[in-house]
């Protein structure tokens, strides 16, 4: 019981001396008594003066004047004083400590003003003593009310003031003052009691703002790590591919007035892929990691270095353009110098390309573009070696109009097949759907990469019928196969910004009498931003007959959580770009966050580029429901997908043998 009373004793003094533990409190009592103390301290002197005017006749001078003139220009400082404060915010202990002046002051000024009013109890008439019982009692009250931010000092004048008050009055042994005194000890005590619960409301206000303002700052944090983490490549920690272009149209936008020039390079390794197959992934990454690691030791002036992915690296130069290419050099130099990876020895190439703006290109695309046709001719023709674009490679380029004069007269229903890649459900491993891939084989080109040929088709508006074509093989293939397979089709930026081609795809819907509820269209945030408006119109025509549309690529573009909330999303394809470091803590953490968004905002998730059973082991820990990739199948041609399945009877196995395992195809996916 002792110990109790004890710590209660304690937490009075504590509080009576301003609790430290709670300094955003002291500071915003500190900002409102600034403007209510002035208003005390101009009380305290008007109805001072009131008093001793109608004491001056029958009170002695000294009382009346002499001492009050200096209590009045004591006060008259501290009205000051506190005035001038108003411009200044004072930090946590310096608030502190002037709430306890404040407090200790207010006891002092109180003390004064009670004796030297009650001095003044013995002059005058009935009604000069009704003046100072009034004085006294109107002040009190008007001083609890302008402290009631400040609930210490508003109690510690109460008592000082009402309680000589009213042990004076009942020792004059005068039943009315008497009466008076204890009336206003009695309406003190229940405006303290006021004021106290309002000061109770006030502190869990202000703390809730701090508790508030604490979780935005804290949110803000996160944000401006997750938008880090997000820029920036989880093995080497240097920028990403996302902050590369980010940064690239940024620097396009700045210097496009001005009218400087500035490089885009490409650095790519040499020999790096045989070292990752005899070596593994692990000590691949450790090597990538050891060459992200030289280049940032490099402190190269002007250059901002990034990871683009894989084994290529970008970079900005900002400096003059005739030391760009000796810096691209210095680079790959440095990059081909012997590695020590654990106990191996092992060394590497790198070749480098680059491209001047706006020599090259000006829009982010086209220069990055250049530069990579300048790294392709590094790599085939002078590896190792550094080459900046030029007309001859401009001259080379259109030498590819070949393969746009093979699509003009390609015969589309023959040349051109869909190859399917099974997405698959865990845990269960059951393939419930697959996804539609483009493949062409020319009579004279022989295999043209989509990579290659999709473009050139949106160049020159082939995509639409293109597209048409390929979706209507799909869509009558994948019906013919046993039970209810979804079907996900890949639809460039000038489809999805095409009514006529939305309402021809559902027309091949409905032809095939196919569910539509079965069709999910992949679309890629970069393909909506070029003109949003009208993709957003066709999307959600889509939506509405019934389809499910999936962004593709998520992460890799430019603002993929803007385009979830904007866009009718159903799906969310993880690129296989996380998938690949899933050893990292911080690309493992990655992968969940996006997948417990999804879960949040009820969205399916598809993991893609699984190629190994540990990468399937962490996403089935991170409950991922939906994989696809080459641990279960490349992409397959239509005839063994329809023959292994009946072969089986049912496509449930198909993924893990009917479709080779994890062997890979020489026609890779797009």
């Amino acid at each position: 019981m002792l110990k109790i009373l004890m710590d209660k004793i304690r937490a009075f003094a504590r509080w009576m001396m301003i609790d430290p533990r709670h300094p955003e409190i002291a500071q915003a009592q500190y900002r409102e008594l600034k403007t209510q103390i002035p208003s005390l301290y101009a009380l305290l002197m008007v109805n001072a003066i009131a008093v001793s005017y109608t004491h001056y006749d029958s009170t002695p001078f000294y009382l009346t004047v002499g001492i009050l003139a200096p209590i009045l220009v004591f006060t008259s400082i501290r009205l000051i004083m506190w005035a001038t404060s108003r411009a200044y915010e004072l930090g946590p202990d310096e608030a502190i400590s002037k709430m306890r002046r404040t407090v200790l002051t207010g006891s002092l000024m109180a003390a004064i003003y009670i004796a030297w009013s009650l001095s003044l109890d013995g002059y005058g008439s009935e009604a000069e003593r009704g003046h100072v019982a009034l004085f006294i009692a109107i002040t009190v009250i008007g001083c609890i009310f302008c402290l009631m931010n400040l609930p210490q000092a508003a109690l510690m004048v109460m008592f000082i003031v009402t309680g000589p008050y009213l042990i004076y009055y009942i020792r004059q042994g005068e039943d009315v003052y008497t009466a008076i005194a204890l009336n206003i000890f009695l309406v003190c005590v229940v405006v303290l009691q006021v004021l106290l619960r309002s000061y109770r409301s006030f502190c869990k206000l202000i703390q809730s703002q701090a508790e508030l303002a604490a979780k935005q700052l804290e949110t803000a944090r996160l944000n401006a790590e997750n938008e880090r983490l997000a820029q920036t490549d989880a093995l080497t920690e240097l920028p990403n591919r996302r902050y590369f272009f980010n940064r690239l149209e940024t620097l396009i936008e700045t210097v496009e007035k001005s009218g400087k020039q500035f490089a885009v390079g490409v650095v790519d390794l040499d020999r790096f892929k045989p070292i990752n197959d005899t070596y593994g992934h692990q000590i691949g990454d450790l090597l990538l990691s050891e060459v992200g690691n030289r280049l940032k030791a490099m402190e190269l002036s002007d250059v901002e270095i990034c990871r683009l992915g894989g084994d290529e690296f970008g970079f900005l130069y900002l400096g003059d353009l005739t030391e760009a290419e000796k810096t691209g050099q210095a680079m790959c130099a440095r990059i081909s110098e012997p590695y020590k990876v654990g106990e191996l020895r092992m060394s590497v190439g790198a070749s480098c390309g680059i491209a001047f703006y706006p020599e090259a290109g000006n829009s982010a695309h086209i220069l990055f573009d250049r530069s990579d046709y300048a790294l392709y001719n590094s790599k085939t023709t002078t590896r190792g070696r550094t080459t900046v674009y030029s007309s001859e490679h401009e001259a080379r380029i259109r030498s590819e109009r070949a393969i746009e004069c093979a699509l003009q007269s390609a015969d589309l229903s023959k040349e051109f097949q869909v190859y399917f890649q099974p997405i698959v459900s865990l845990p269960d491993r059951t393939v419930i759907g697959f996804e539609a891939l483009a493949r062409w084989q020319t009579p004279d080109l022989n295999w043209i990469c989509p990579d290659t040929f999709i473009p050139i088709a949106e160049r020159t508006g082939l995509i639409h019928r293109l597209t048409l074509s390929l979706f209507d093989t799909a869509v009558r293939q994948i019906k013919s196969l046993p039970g209810e397979l979804g079907l996900s089709f890949n639809l460039s930026a000038h489809d999805i910004t095409s009514p006529e081609t939305v309402g021809s795809l559902l027309d091949v819907i409905r032809r095939h009498q196919y569910d539509p509820r079965l069709i999910t269209f992949e679309i890629t945030e970069t393909a909506v931003i070029g003109s949003y408006e009208a993709a957003e119109t066709c999307l959600q025509t889509l939506r509405e007959a019934g389809v499910k549309l999936a962004l593709d690529d998520f992460g890799t573009g430019y603002s993929s959580l803007g385009y979830l909330h904007r866009l009718p999303i159903d799906c969310v394809k993880i690129d296989r770009s996380f998938v690949s470091g899933l050893d990292d803590p911080v690309a493992k953490g990655v992968v969940r966050s996006i997948v417990n968004l999804c879960q949040s905002m009820r969205m399916l998730c598809v993991v893609e580029g699984v190629e190994e059973a540990s990468q399937l082991d962490v996403l089935q820990s991170l409950q991922c429901r939906l994989v696809q990739g080459y641990h279960f199948s490349p992409a397959l041609p239509f005839a063994e997908v329809h023959d292994g399945a009946h072969k089986t009877g049912t496509v449930a196995g198909l993924s893990l043998s009917g479709c080779g395992g994890s062997e890979k195809r020489q026609v890779s996916s797009a």
